[in-house]
Formats: C-alpha cells, structure tokens, sequence
C-alpha cells in the first residue's frame, strides 16, 4: 500500500510531497478549461505579502484540463511533465467503444477574476483561481459532491535521501502524483480501505485479486473512474480519515467524475465509456458441469457424470473440461491429450447430440514441452526480454512463454488454434490465469509499457477470445468463462470470481466480491459452486447449489474432487436438491434472460446490491448477505449448516417464489430454511413470468408458451414484464404493461402477441371479479390472443 504521510504534519520516510498551491494560468478553450497550478512543498507564496518575478523560478508546475465527454460526466487530467514517456506510452483503454453520445445540453465555460467554471446538465465544476487559494469543487444541483482543496493535488517523490528538496527529481520513474477526495459522510462501494489495483492469482481467501477495476462508487451519487491500466493505490479513509487518496507512478493522472445520482445511471454511465457488457446466449443460464482441475478424468468420466445426472433427471446445459483435457507439461497446446481422448472429435459430438454445450479451458501460457511454443518463439509471437529472448517462466508450466496479444500476427496465430477446437465442437472457452504477466524487462511488439500491460493483458487475452466466438457463432451468441479483467472487460462475458475456499466463510466472501464486480459494471456473475479449494461438505454443498443456481451463471466445479452430487452427499440428497433448483432457474427463465437483454442494452448488472434498487433506504446501502438477481427478485443465501438466515427487507410486501409466503418489509426478517429452499423474494410492485410446464427439462424453449404471470400487486403499480424470444435472441416476444388503480388491475399487450393462454396469479391478492375464466382465489386464465384485460382485487 502506498502512504505518502505520517499523520497529519510529516511526510513519510525519504519522500518529498510538494502540494498545488494556486492558479497560475487559467483560460477556457472551446468547452473545456485548462489551467496551470504552481506546486511547493514549503508554500513558497505563502509567506510574502508581494510576489517577485523571481519567485516563478525552482517550482515545477502541473498542468490540468477539464472537460466533458459526455451527459453528467467531468474529466479531468492533471500532467507535470508532458512529454515523457510515462504519459504518452501505451496502452491506454478503448473507451466509448459503442460511439461517443452527444450532449443532449451544451456544455457551459465561465471566467471571472477569481475562478473557471465549466457545467454539463446538472453537473458543475469550480476551479478558484485566486492566490494561494488552489481549490477544484464539483457540484450538482447546487450541492457540493467532492472537492480538491487544500494539500489534495500534489507530485510526490520516493526515496529522497539528499537534503535539497528537488535534488532527486531527474528521476522521472520515481515521481508519483495524488489526488484525494473529501470522503466524510459518504459510502465508497466497490472499492475499501487500502486497495492495490494489480492483478495477481492469489485466490479468493488473500488480500489478491484477480480483477482490479479502476472505479468506486459512493453514496454522495458520483463515481469515479482513473483511466489507466497502471498500477494505482487508493487509500480510502486510511491515509487522510475524510479523503480517497488515488496515487499512480507516472507525469500524469486522469479521472472521470461520474454523476448519477442514483447509483444505476452512475453505472450505465461508467458503462457508456468503457462498454456495455455483450449479450450472451440463452444456454449458458442453464447449469454448467466441470470435470474440476486436478482431477484424473478421460471420456469414460464423462460419459458416466452425463448418463449419472440423465439417469436422475438432472438437466445439464453445458459441460467443461478442465486444464488436463491437453496433456500435462504441454499446457497450451490446444490439443486434446490422445491418450485419454483418443477420439476427441467424436466424443464432442456425442455430448452435443446430448443437446449440451462444450467449454474447454486454456490461458495464454505456452509451455515448452509444447508442440507450438517454437513455433511461436520463431515467429516473435511471444513477449521478449530486452534482450530480444524469450521472457520465460516456470511456476506454472515449465519453460512458458506469454503470447504477446499487441502482434496482430500473434493473435492471427494464436485464434487459429481456437478456430480447430471450434471446428471440432467446442462452443465456449473458459480463459484463466493472465494475471502472473511480468514487467520491468519485458518487451512488447507494440512498444507497451510493460506494467500498463500487466492489468491490461486480460483484456486484450479476452478480447481476442472472444472475437473467435462472435465470428463463428453470431451475435449475442459468443459467450466465456472469464477469471482476470480490467476496466472494459465486461465487454466480453461471462465472468467467475475465481478460487474460493470449501467453506460457509467463503461462500460469503464470493458473494461480497461478486457484488463489488457488479458494481464495476460486469453484467454477469458466476463462481464454483461448492468451493474450489477443499471437498465440501455436504450441506455446505447443497447451500451453495442454492446461491449458485439463483446467480445469473451457475457451474459445478472444484480442484482435487469431483463436483456431481452423489460423490459429495452419499444420502441422495444433494441429487434431488441440485434437481429442484436447477428446475427452478430453468422455470424462471424469461426473467433471468429478459434481465440479461436489458443489462447488455443500459450496463445494469443482473446482480445486483440492495441499494441499487433502494437508493433512498439509509438500510440497504448496508446490506452484504443478500443482492438482487435483477430488478424484481430479492435473494438472501444461507451461509450456516443451521439452515439460518436474516436478511433485510425495505418497505411493502414481499412474496417468497419458492414457499409462497409472504413477508412485510421495513425490517429485518429472521428466518429458517430446509435445504430445498431460500429467500427468493417478489418485490412489491412487480411480476415475473414463470414456466413450471416447459421448464423442467431444458433452459431454452419457448418462454411465452403456457407462462404463469406472478404478480405482486401494489397501489400505484406500473410495471412492465418482458418475455424473451427464444428464437430471436436479444429481442422480446411479447411485452406486457401491469398497472393498478385502487383494487383495478390492469394488463395491456404492448408488443407482440399473446399466442397462448396465460394464467395470472396475484400473488398478495384474491380475484374479485374478472370476464375472464376464475381458476382459483388469486388465479385467472388469460384467453388465448389477448390484447387487453382488467380485473379487480381484493
């Protein structure tokens, strides 16, 4: 972690801080400001009633430009020295990959004697230019959201062992930059305490993480985004108690400030500048299986998991070879080990005459045992030394050599390899690992600095992945198994937390982590079902069946142990649990999938953290136990062998979809479950479609056909429930609107048509009176081909 300062009067140990002082230089250009800041560390204007010309000599500068890109959103850059090569060094993210929107209102500049001013819709930024006043305030609506004020923008250098206080500055790679934000009465979510923005695999159970987002989102309605790749430190209430400290080895810092206020527009904001999450097809919702990692498997394990899970009418969407599907020491290949696989071509087809998919896992790794690693030595596919050799490695594979994704003829090579294994029926490819990618000596073919790569290699190791997919496959048809990212790699679905511990504590981690990673605008969300690390036990299995089936991707996966359930729970009881929630995610299918067609479309996640739904309950920004799977399903795991859970529920009546109870918000709920249940709760004042009649056997049929509509009536209820096209995938069916008026309900077709009949269950009401077939207390049948229909509650 990087602390610049022992408490509030010195700096730390052998480093010099020198603070912007005041404006020095200040104009507007077009619709932007630009301005220069004179930096002392001893407040060189601070003690002189009259300024001298010499008093400009012996102090370095920083240069800032503020400006808007788009809507609500404020950039601002800050440069000592230009033209170094710490400033103009690639690689730098692609931002606005979907187009750049035009401000929808023109973007204002003001310049008085005492300060610039710059404002887009409802967000301002103030830069007081009057002497030794050196302040930058950003504001909304007339309140203050953030400041840059006093001792907050500044050019910091390590290692000072000279008395002059710039003796050591010729040094340009030890210079760092801050900036802090006043943080006193607001929440920073995504990102706490001290944080490191380095990638590294270390598991889920250290201090490492293996998908460092540059982004953090606070309650005050703004986020921040810092545009590099770069290794960054944020010390969060830890270094100042009322600031984010953000520091980057370098001549230049940049920020976004990201106005909201609610939480969802700051993040389909951040999502407009690095991407939208792509739509991924409808079969990867269904329940993955793996062979797990370290496990001795060949096609005889296989086919027994497939027919053991068929035999016990378990439905399997997807089913994925792990690292030793190629053969040991030869990691990657990408060639299937002949002696365990001797007919692996044939084999794929059987599976997928199944009707289940295929993944196979690989990283960007190749060892020298390989058959290709020559092959790409020779022809400068992999990352070189200065020396011009190979930069090789051996914790991992012995001997391997990294394929340097900034060669396109590398990444032509390297998409040939997966273009064969697609070729012979693979349908996804889980890309791990990409975090151990060196620097300091490391060369690329580009000329990249190597520790901006370092973050930034997982996206390009995903993106080029990824484009082999959506060629062969389509759009909205190309789909991953994700560990590493950065910014932007929400671009390229789906994404696993990683390598978590077989344990209750675990379980809660993931679910922590999995809600930061939402919020730094991943779209989806999956992790190793009954841990990775360790053989679960059984009911720490069947807990976690639960949770991993009520995420938006749901995979059976381990390290030393199998993951089928008979193997784990020798009672039979796991079977029939893993069968009944994998035959609820399948019957809840238009949701889940509708939720996806509007995450990749607005850049809200599906999982969701209470708050983003209840920004205006002081409770839900609290809540780290429980999230949303979308906007209308509230879910609380259980994270205990004592079947106990307590969860928090904002105000109105919230209906449980698995034991149709219902609970009354505004409090905290206390509850216990059975193995085969969960809080799986109906928010007031919504509806989800749901299909008990064609989704016991598979993810993908036709969502509209003989659909239940569960509605959760509200006064003032206006919602609209969105069912998927199956066939058409990223469009709708059928559209309906539900509104209420006293004890009216009201049901319009807004597009599409209702090809079948439909039952409407209101699920907190009885049906009081309807021209419509009455099936029960709070059930009616929608006629076949309705347009329109109207029925009172009570």
């Amino acid at each position: 972690m990087v602390k610049f300062s022992h408490g509030c009067w010195h700096p730390a140990a052998d480093t010099l801080i020198d603070w912007a002082v005041e404006v020095v230089k200040a104009e507007t250009r077009d619709e932007a400001l630009h301005f220069v800041t004179v930096i002392s560390m001893t407040m060189v204007f601070g003690f002189q009633a009259d300024k001298l010309r010499g008093d400009t000599l012996n102090n370095p500068t920083l240069t800032h430009s503020l400006s808007s890109p788009i809507d609500d959103v404020l950039c601002l850059s800050s440069t000592h020295w230009s033209k170094q090569k710490s400033v103009t060094e690639g690689p730098h993210f692609e931002l606005f990959p979907d187009g750049q929107a035009q401000h929808t209102s023109a973007v204002k500049t003001s310049k008085s004697g005492e300060a610039l001013g710059i404002q887009v819709g409802d967000l301002s930024a103030t830069v007081d230019t009057r002497p030794k006043s050196f302040d930058l305030s950003f504001h909304a609506k007339g309140k203050l959201l953030t400041r840059l004020g006093w001792r907050s923008v500044g050019y910091i250098k390590e290692g000072i062992t000279a008395l002059h206080p710039r003796a050591n500055y010729l040094d340009p790679n030890k210079a760092w930059e801050t900036k802090s934000t006043d943080w006193a009465n607001d929440s920073v979510l995504s990102l706490r305490m001290s944080v490191e923005i380095w990638n590294e695999d270390g598991s889920t159970g250290s201090e490492l993480t293996y998908k460092n987002i540059p982004f953090f989102l606070t309650s005050a309605g703004y986020g921040v985004f810092i545009p590099t790749s770069n290794f960054i430190s944020l010390e969060i209430q830890s270094e100042r108690t009322t600031r984010v400290n953000i520091s980057v080895p370098g001549e230049s810092l940049s920020m976004y400030l990201i106005y909201g206020p609610e939480p969802k527009s700051i993040i389909q904001r951040y999502t407009a500048v690095t991407g939208k999450p792509a739509l991924v097809p409808a079969w990867t919702f269904g329940r993955w299986l793996s062979t797990s990692f370290t496990t001795e498997y060949d096609e005889s394990t296989v086919t027994s998991f497939l027919d053991g899970m068929h035999e016990r009418d378990i439905p399997v969407s997807v089913f994925h070879f792990d690292c030793f599907w190629m053969p040991a020491f030869k990691w990657c290949d990408y060639e299937f080990d002949k002696d365990y696989f001797p007919d692996a071509k044939g084999q794929l087809e059987r599976i997928k005459k199944r009707g289940i998919h295929v993944c196979v896992w690989i990283n960007p790794y190749i060892a020298q045992e390989s058959a290709i690693f020559d092959e790409a030595a020779d022809k400068g596919y992999l990352i070189k030394k200065t020396d011009s050799s190979v930069w090789q490695y051996d914790f991992w594979q012995a001997g391997m050599g990294f394929v340097d994704f900034t060669n396109p003829d590398a990444c032509k090579w390297y998409q040939s390899k997966l273009q064969a294994l697609v070729d012979m029926g693979v349908d996804s490819f889980k890309t791990d690992l990409s975090e151990r990618i060196p620097t300091g000596d490391a060369v690329y073919f580009d000329g990249s600095s190597p520790e901006k790569m370092h973050n930034y290699y997982a996206f390009l190791y995903n993106k080029v992945t990824f484009e082999v997919l959506a060629k062969n496959f389509g759009e909205h048809r190309a789909a991953l198994f994700a560990r590493s990212a950065t910014a932007g790699g929400q671009r390229f679905p789906v994404h696993w937390g990683g390598d978590p511990y077989s344990t209750f504590e675990a379980m809660g981690e993931t679910l922590r982590g999995g809600m930061s990673l939402a919020l730094s605008g991943f779209g989806y969300w999956a992790h190793d079902i009954g841990g990775f690390e360790g053989k679960p036990h059984p009911e720490l299995f069947k807990r976690w069946i639960a949770f991993g089936l009520f995420s938006s991707h749901s995979r059976l996966h381990g390290s030393g142990s199998f993951r089928v359930p008979w193997l784990i729970d020798e009672s039979g009881e796991a079977d029939k649990v893993l069968k009944h929630f994998v035959q609820a995610k399948h019957s809840l299918m238009p949701y889940p999938y509708g939720s996806a067609i509007e995450t990749h479309r607005s850049g809200v996640p599906m999982l969701r953290a209470t708050f983003l739904e209840y920004p205006d309950d002081p409770m839900a920004w609290y809540q780290d136990t429980q999230y949303f799977l979308g906007d209308s399903l509230l879910v609380a795991p259980v994270f205990n062998a004592e079947s106990r859970v307590q969860y928090y529920l904002p105000q109105g009546d919230w209906y449980g979809i698995l034991d149709c109870k219902i609970r009354s918000g505004g409090r905290y709920v206390t509850e216990e479950h059975n193995v085969f249940s969960l809080p799986v709760l109906l928010r007031p004042g919504s509806a989800i479609v749901r299909n008990m009649t064609h989704g016991k056997d598979a993810v993908v049929y036709d969502w509209s056909e003989e659909a239940t509509l569960l509605v959760n009536w509200a006064e003032g209820m206006d919602k609209t429930v969105r069912i998927p096209d199956h066939e058409n995938l990223g469009s709708f069916k059928l559209v309906l609107q539900i509104s209420t008026a006293g004890q009216e309900v009201k049901i319009d077709v807004l597009e599409g048509v209702a090809a079948s009949s439909m039952d409407v269950v209101v699920v907190n009401k009885a049906v009081e009176s309807a021209g419509l077939e009455i099936t029960g207390g709070n059930t009616l049948r929608l006629k076949e081909g309705f347009s329109k229909v109207t029925f009172k509650v009570r």
